[in-house]
Parts: C-alpha cells; structure tokens; sequence
C-alpha cells in the first residue's frame, strides 16, 4: 500500500511506530546537517526529517526535492524537537528511511499555499493546483457537509430523492435556455433545464408527495460573482400543503444546517416582512438586516422650501448613518461620485451632519434651516454624530439606489459581520410585473405560481395588484431561496398564461403536458428550492460563490483551464445539420 497514515493524522501517541506516508512535497528546508520536508495532502502537513551523518545518501537525495513532488516516505515517528503549535502534527516528525520519488513536478505557475502569489485569472487556468490549497479544499469540505446534511434532513422527513431529465423540452422561464441540437431529429432542439419546475409538479400529480433532488440547473444569463451558467439546488416539493407546512419545513432545514455544519444556533422562528415592506423599509427583496439603517420617507418634510430637486421628486428617502458625522468633504464627494456612477445611477446626493454639540450641517443648507434639518433627523432616528444621506427621484429606482448605498455604507463602517447571521422570510410577492419594452405582464417568480386565494378576485379587473402565493428566504443581504404554492388547476392556470400573452394554442404547445396532467386529479401542492452554491457562500462567510464550486466558469461563461465553450469540427456540424457564420 502506498500510505498506512494520513499527512493530517499522527499525533504524539504514535511515536515509535513504523509508517508510510505519501502526498505532496510542500516545502523543504536545508539545514545542512540536517535536511526538513513538509509532506501535504488533503487531511493536512507532515514534517519529515532526514539526517546526513545517519545516512547521507538519502539526506541528498531528500534535497533534490522541488515543490509539488509526490514521494512516498517510510519511517519512524519521533517527538519533534522544535514543535509547531500552529499544526495538528506538530508534536512529532518522521526519521526516514526510505524515499520513493513517485513523480516528479515542473515549478507552479503560483505558489500552492494558503496565502497564494497567484492572481484569480492564473489560478482558473491552473485550477487543479489551485484546488491543493487548503483554503480552498476548506470550501468544498464545507460544501460537502452542507450536501450530506441536506440529504439527511429531507430522508429524514419523508423526501425521496428523484432524477429528473436533462434534456427537455424549452420552454419560456425567464431566463435564456441553453440548448442542445438533436442529431437524430434534424432541426429539432432540446435545452437544458433552469430549474425541474415542471418535473416536480408532475411528481406531485403522480403522488410523489415529497420530492427532493440536489440538482444542476443551467441559465444562459449575464454573470456575476453570485452567479454561474451551471449552478445547484436543492430542489423540493411537496404535496397537500400550505404556505405554511412549506415555511416550517425548510426553516428546519436551515437551522439543521447551521447547527450540524458551523455549531450556530437559531432561537425561535425566523422574522418575517412582507415585499412591500421589505422594498419601502429596505430597498430590497432581499434585506441584509444585520444592521439597521432603515429607510425614512422625507417627501413631506423636505417639500415647499423651493428645492426643486424635492420638490418635484416623487420620493424623498433617508438613512441615518450611525457614527459617519466625522466623514470629511472628500470621502462625501468620493460617496457621491460613486453613486452617481451609470451603474447605480443617481443624479446626486445631499448629506447632513448631526454634529456631537447638536447643530446641523449640510449640503442644501440654503434651502433647509436648523428646524427643517433636525426634523429630518428626528424623523430618521438620527443622533448625534451621525450622518443622513438623501436620495431623491422616481420611487423604485431611488429604493434601489439607497439599497446600494446602504449596503456600501454597512460594509464600510463593518456592519455587515461575516461570522453574523440573519435569516429573514420575505412573502407576499407581486404574481405579475408590467414590462413596458413589450407593454405585457411577466410572472415576476414563474408561470406556475398560485394568486393568493384572496386576491383571486383581482385577477380579472386589477391583475397588477395581484400578491403571489410565493416566498423567499433572504439571510445576510443574499437570496438563498424562494418558491411558492402551485396551480394545480388547469382553469386557472390557463388564466394566467393568458395574462401572461400566451394564446390558448400557444399555451397548449409550450405546457400540454402540465395542463392535461392537471385534468386527472392533481393536488394541492408547493415547494422551494435553495441555491447550493449561494447557501454555502453565505454559510463560509464569502460574498463569491465559485470558490465553493470545484470548477466554476469566468464571467464570460468561459472555463479558461479546458478552454471552453470551444468550436466544433465540420464533420460535427454537418451531423447535426447546423452552419455557422
């Protein structure tokens, strides 16, 4: 056998046994009398130590050792002279007496340590020596634990875990499809699936009443560092439920999660706001409520003093910032050149100090007195020494602008504690949204969520003011998850394809399959699906999802170590009857 131990695995109480040790060269250090190798592999680092006056020849040989050669050792543990504190194995080392040079390696392109020289570019391409480094071994152990715990929570209550295909049919989710051409039906596409939405529903129709799988999705939409083209679900279902068994069941889960994987603990249930009050309060859908900084309505306060920017604005929102008072006139302007930037695009920003002796200070001091200002600060719950920001303009758009500039201000202030967690469901979701480019609506989740039985009565005369049975579980600023309660009646589900501009034909082209099954006896049914990838993000504290994947693609969608996408050979194309320009 080529090892007895692992390099992460002896301890003190094995001295004086004989062993065999195989990994990674990590380091050497020559002594001269005396020659040390670190030897590394995934459980962890092991000193091994080789004598010249002892045996010379395989002290020399012990020093023509480069980084990242894999060698086997056999020898004895002995207590190490000069301990390491800082290692699981620092207590001893291993007197060799044998070395086998079982390959040889070429110096990295990056050193293969926890704090690497490599830039991110560099480490992609040479990802399988990036995945050496113990952070990021780290990461995917965490990922694994997430996984293996996920699956003993959901067996646990009843889940079966059931394969749903890969190439299916395309059909309008949101997002753009990826598809795949049919060599053996020329001119016909398959795609790969965004999410098994329908394959679930179908599970349910066919008394499947709690389904699960951890499954790849696939969305052909511009990236970010919370997005990939291929990503992972946890991906459920379950039949005869309500909002709430589907609220009470993946809360569990989560909170199983935290306390098996990180030792955290949630006490009593999760806070829960609606979606108006998340976006009049926050900005946001997905609220980081880790910090406060809620949003404050000035509109009627700051309106008559002939500042036409208020004035004429349709919403006039405020933060208070706690302890910023001391901000000087070039981080303000810093701020302000920031959020006027085409990406978040504000038109301006107006600030006002709440000085520690009580006065006032601000950017429209023209316009605005002590009185106005201190109103302000008493309407945002501004003390002393901090500072209010200002946006004003159309409503959705200076929500999202103030989102952002909460946000910046929560991290730069240090606010936004990685090791902190915050779990907040978000319910009571808008069914529709109008899109004015095509001057219809859109479902703002997917076409198969259920109106909420109280607004069935507006789907008709109001279907904007529509509120969707749906939810979402937000933690840390991040969605980490949403779904809702299905149609399970074709009726109304043919409604609302209709309100979403499909004709009937249309309809029945895209969706029979769920439209007819629904005729034989379909249930009630709801479910949710988590983003593995951003689960375990947020679990690890990162803002970045692609250290967690073991081979994640740039932000073109490029895998730069393989080099794809690629182009394909003629021969290929001609199979598939497919030219290219």
């Amino acid at each position: 056998m080529y090892r007895s131990h692992t390099n992460g695995e002896l301890r003190a109480a094995h001295i004086g046994q004989e062993v065999t040790l195989a990994g990674w060269v990590q380091k050497s250090r020559d002594l001269g009398g005396m020659t040390f190798v670190d030897l590394r592999d995934r459980y962890g680092i092991t000193q091994l130590a080789f004598n010249l006056e002892e045996n010379s020849d395989l002290c020399l040989q012990a020093r023509k050792l480069g980084r990242e050669f894999v060698i086997q050792v056999k020898g004895l543990v002995i207590e190490r002279s000069s301990k390491n504190a800082n290692l699981p194995t620092g207590e001893i080392e291993i007197k060799v007496s044998e070395l086998n040079l079982l390959n040889a390696a070429k110096t990295p392109p990056f050193t293969i340590e926890d704090d690497t020289d490599g830039g991110e570019e560099l480490r992609a391409q040479y990802r399988y020596l990036d995945l050496r480094r113990n952070p990021v071994q780290q990461k995917l152990r965490l990922r694994n634990q997430v996984a293996l715990e996920t699956r003993k929570y959901l067996d646990s209550n009843g889940f079966l875990d059931v394969e749903t295909p890969y190439l299916i049919k395309s059909t309008p989710e949101g997002a753009r499809d990826f598809v795949v051409p049919s060599r053996m039906n020329p001119g016909e596409f398959y795609a790969l699936p965004q999410s098994p939405q329908t394959f679930k529903q179908l599970l349910m129709v066919s008394g499947f009443d709690r389904y699960y799988q951890i499954v790849k999705c696939f969305r052909d939409e511009d990236l970010r560092a919370d997005r990939q083209p291929e990503f992972t679900q946890i991906d459920c279902e379950m039949a005869f439920v309500e909002q709430e068994d589907i609220l009470n069941m993946f809360e569990g889960l989560i909170k199983h999660l935290f306390q098996t994987v990180r030792g955290i603990t949630f006490e009593g249930n999760f806070p829960r706001m609606t979606y108006a009050e998340a976006m009049a309060i926050y900005g946001s859908d997905k609220p980081d409520i880790r910090f406060d900084m809620k949003f404050t309505d000035l509109k009627a306060l700051s309106s008559g003093k002939n500042f036409q920017v208020f004035d004429n604005a349709e919403a006039v929102i405020g933060i208070a910032v706690p302890g910023a008072s001391e901000y000087t006139r070039k981080q303000l302007d810093e701020i302000t050149d920031w959020i006027k930037r085409p990406q978040i695009g504000a038109l301006g920003l107006v600030y006002v100090k709440c000085n520690l002796d009580g006065t006032f200070k601000s950017s429209v001091d023209k316009f605005y007195d002590e009185a106005a200002l201190k109103s302000w600060a008493e309407a945002s719950g501004a003390k002393a020494g901090d500072l209010i920001f200002v946006l004003s303009g159309d409503l959705d758009k200076t929500r999202k602008q103030m989102n952002e500039l909460r946000l910046r201000m929560g991290t730069e202030l240090g606010l936004r504690k990685p090791d902190e967690f915050k779990p907040l469901w978000v319910l009571d979701f808008p069914l529709l949204e109008w899109d004015e480019e095509h001057g219809r609506y859109h479902a703002m989740h997917h076409p198969f969520t259920s109106p909420k039985p109280e607004d069935f009565g507006l789907i008709d005369s109001e279907p904007g003011k529509v509120r969707a049975n749906a939810y979402d579980l937000a933690m840390n600023g991040v969605e980490l998850g949403g779904g809702s309660i299905r149609i399970h009646d074709r009726a109304l589900q043919s409604r609302m394809f209709e309100l979403l501009g499909f004709t009937p034909e249309q309809a029945q082209e895209q969706f029979g399959f769920l439209l007819n099954a629904f005729e034989y006896g379909a249930p009630p049914h709801g479910g949710l699906a988590f983003g593995l990838d951003r689960l375990v993000a947020t679990m690890g504290g990162s803002d970045s999802i692609r250290d967690y994947i073991a081979f994640p693609k740039n932000n073109s969608g490029r895998d730069v170590m393989i080099d794809a996408p690629s182009q394909i050979d003629e021969v290929q194309l001609k199979e598939l009857g497919i030219k290219t320009n």
